[in-house]
């Protein structure tokens, strides 16, 4: 009689636990920043909107556009004063991507002219499309939490009238200005933080939104003091610029772009694929 009890298959050796290749490619690395870096990057950014004005003034007066219809929003309904002005921390960084392309063409040795800075976002729009949806998230979020904020903490409903200013800073209304200032601090935390290097980066790597947005913040925590103090002069120098009915800003709104430029170059460098293979030789 045959034996009834089928053959057994042959044990084999159970297979290794996968592990993920080490990442091809140029890596983001911080660079230590000292406390003078954010004024090197202002003495460049001058130079760079020395040596090509006009393409400066085209921008500052976008940028003067800008102010002039937050002011106008402003004395007409302050209550979405919050929301317009955080559209514009949205469209100014990709509006300043132009100048980012002018400093990094200077930078190339190539020429730089108005139709390539107007036109340079063509090639990262699947990039610049993914990050246009994370920060308008934070701007519907911060435009709602503001508006929230002057229902539940303004003492006498929302202000309507010209003198708005000097409701707003009613001793009465120390609550709502202290509730408002915080969070609005949050959300331009979160809006800095995320786009202070993140645009710079995907026009100069090609990287993708997640990717640019992580560096940035990375960046941020890293060198926290430093730029803190660039985002202090940021602030200073465009509350200044708006004074004089936002004329200011059509000097410098471009200087400050191309400013941007040279700091994410100051605080981001790239491990090349070639570094990291003779590294790891």
């Amino acid at each position: 009689m045959t034996d009834p009890t089928p053959p057994q298959a042959p044990q084999t050796a159970e297979a290794p636990p996968y592990v993920p290749p080490p990442p091809v490619g140029p890596r983001a690395l911080m660079v230590p920043l000292g406390w003078g870096a954010p004024f090197r990057w202002l003495a460049l950014g001058w130079q760079d909107l020395r040596a090509h004005p006009g393409i400066g003034l085209f921008y500052g007066g976008c940028f003067w556009v800008m102010a002039l219809t937050l002011g106008f929003v402003f004395r007409a309904r302050p209550e979405y004063a919050m929301s317009i002005a955080s559209g514009c921390l949205l469209v100014g960084p990709f509006l300043a991507m132009g100048l980012y392309e002018v400093s990094r063409r200077r930078e190339q040795g190539l020429k730089p002219d108005l139709a390539s800075s107007i036109t340079c976002w063509d090639s990262h729009i699947r990039s610049m499309g993914m990050l246009v949806l994370v920060l308008i998230v934070l701007e519907l979020l911060w435009g709602r939490a503001s508006l929230v904020v002057f229902a539940v903490f303004f003492n006498t409903g929302m202000p309507s009238t010209t003198g708005v200013l000097k409701a707003v800073f009613n001793p009465e209304n120390w609550e709502f200005l202290a509730v408002y200032l915080a969070v609005g601090g949050v959300f331009a935390s979160l809006v800095y933080a995320t786009a202070v290097v993140s645009i710079p980066m995907i026009l100069d790597r090609d990287t993708d939104a997640i990717s640019a947005a992580i560096t940035s913040i990375r960046v941020v925590f890293e060198n926290t003091g430093v730029m803190l103090l660039w985002g202090a002069i940021l602030t200073l120098l465009v509350v200044v610029a708006l004074l004089p009915w936002g004329a200011g800003l059509v000097l410098v709104g471009p200087w400050l772009g191309h400013a941007s430029w040279h700091a994410y170059r100051g605080a981001v460098t790239w491990q090349e694929a070639s570094t990291d293979a003779a590294f790891q030789a």
